[in-house]
């Protein structure tokens, strides 16, 4: 899609102060740019990662899969559905626009989305029935994964070193040729009716460690801490991703690297008569790993008294998370409430504290 044809992000409307991280910079070792970036993971959980000055083709790749994924969703809602796999207990595939409520008023989410597992474009695990344009472009996908899982080790082996942690700790839980919910999602979200412009997607964290995000309309909003904060929308940058933390990296660190909360709305002024289509990466812990607080770091703080960690494994995890709305619609009792047990609480700290 050409971004220069698009509407222009609006001067007019909050935006969120996401810190601006180079790639580069980050893989010659500047230090202060490792502080920057370790700094923005503990304080608001998200900021951008210039793409720009790295030797990848993943930009180029990402405005290819934008094309993919255009032919994608132009296919009939019938054929689409044939690959909703949520019934048979996976998160992989298509879920269409309107399966999830979006807030405690029965609102739906306002967008449709296709889910392809790294482990089975890498040949690590099933492989799942897809439509012929994604079967097509399984090494296009397989290039976007690996340039991802460039950024997100890159990410994990500063924030290793931030927090103390033994060498390779947080690497070796995230092993890219082991098992794991990792996933590139495309979404699609379509100009919504202008009488009733809202939420898209509901107030969330993501379920795993970290998050790759692209795309080239406003829609995106964050919460900032602190008791009287606005949702804020974080403008989309050309050659940027935007990265944010998940629970599992809440996890981790007991706390103190934080997943914030963050929605998709109506994009602002002109752009929100466009279509809105998003490129994400998932990284996840492997599926064995236990989500808990993780030892050898003296900046990471204790368990408080009297808590005991619940042996969760990542799999099990991201399963009741990414279900868990779409299993309780459907009466199952054991996942009521699901949609409740990421770490919005703990996102929602006070700046101050």
């Amino acid at each position: 899609m050409d971004i220069a044809a698009l509407p222009a992000f609006p001067d007019d409307v909050p935006t969120a102060p996401l810190l601006k991280i180079s790639m580069a910079k980050l893989m010659s070792g500047d230090t202060e740019e490792a502080r920057r970036m370790s700094l923005a993971c503990e304080d608001l959980g998200f900021f951008y990662m210039d793409l720009t000055d790295w030797d990848s083709a993943v930009l180029s790749d990402i405005e290819s899969l934008y094309q993919v994924g255009k032919k994608l969703f132009d296919l009939s809602l019938t054929e689409k559905k044939q690959y909703d796999f949520s019934g048979i207990g996976s998160y992989f595939g298509y879920k269409h626009a309107g399966a999830s409520p979006i807030d405690d008023k029965g609102n739906l989410d306002r967008n449709e989305f296709y889910n392809v597992s790294k482990d089975d474009i890498y040949g690590i695990g099933k492989r799942w029935p897809a439509p012929a344009i994604l079967d097509e472009n399984r090494n296009l996908y397989r290039s976007i994964m690996a340039s991802c899982n460039d950024i997100v080790q890159m990410v994990l082996k500063t924030l290793n070193k931030s927090l103390g942690l033994p060498d390779e700790t947080l690497q070796k839980l995230h092993a890219f040729g082991d098992p794991s919910g990792d996933q590139v999602r495309i979404i699609r979200a379509p100009p919504q009716p202008v009488d009733d412009r809202r939420t898209a997607l509901g107030a969330h964290t993501d379920y795993g460690s970290i998050t790759v995000l692209f795309n080239q309309l406003g829609g995106l909003q964050i919460l900032p801490p602190g008791e009287s904060s606005e949702w804020c929308y974080v403008k989309p940058l050309p050659g940027h991703a935007i990265i944010n933390m998940g629970d599992a990296m809440v996890k981790f660190s007991n706390g103190l690297l934080r997943s914030n909360i963050h929605r998709v709305f109506s994009p602002p002024g002109a752009q929100a008569d466009c279509t809105r289509y998003s490129i994400a990466y998932f990284n996840r812990p492997n599926d064995n790993v236990l989500l808990k607080r993780l030892d050898g770091s003296n900046r990471i703080p204790p368990l408080a008294d009297g808590v005991a960690e619940e042996p969760l494994t990542s799999k099990d995890w991201t399963t009741k998370r990414a279900l868990g709305r779409l299993f309780a619609m459907a009466g199952r009792k054991e996942y009521e409430g699901a949609e409740k047990l990421g770490t919005e609480n703990i996102s929602m700290r006070l700046a101050t504290a």
